[in-house]
């Protein structure tokens, strides 16, 4: 079973910085793709970022272009989503996703097999 941890959500001001952190753990997993999703209250689940392990390909929703950056360290199969410039509206529930196999799709969640648990984020004006 493949485990995806979360860590690094918490508060902050608007304009301010946090990163979030994901690691796979578990049995032996072999990336295709991991990337982020986010829900706030009342809204269905959205594309943030997403990143090919193959081809290093990045993929950004416009909402979060310029301001949001995601990475990955290969070894230790973890993928980071650096945010920057933060807004209110970017206030949710950020989930980690992977997938180990191509489903289609790399920005909605069909695409992917396996979630992480969840890290809220905060943005106060």
């Amino acid at each position: 079973q493949v485990q995806l941890v979360e860590s690094g959500g918490g508060s902050v001001q608007a304009g301010g910085s946090l990163k979030l952190s994901c690691a796979a753990s578990g049995r032996t997993f072999s990336a295709y793709a991991m990337g982020w999703f986010r829900q706030a209250p009342g809204k269905e689940r959205e594309f943030v970022a997403s990143m090919s392990w193959a081809t290093t390909a990045k993929y950004y929703a416009d909402s979060v272009k310029g301001r949001f950056t995601v990475s990955r360290d290969h070894a230790k199969i973890t993928v980071y989503l650096q945010m920057n410039s933060l807004k209110p509206e970017d206030t949710a529930v950020y989930y980690c996703a992977a997938t180990e196999y191509p489903r289609g799709t790399l920005v909605f969640p069909r695409g992917y097999d396996h979630w992480g648990q969840g890290a809220q984020v905060t943005v106060s004006s």
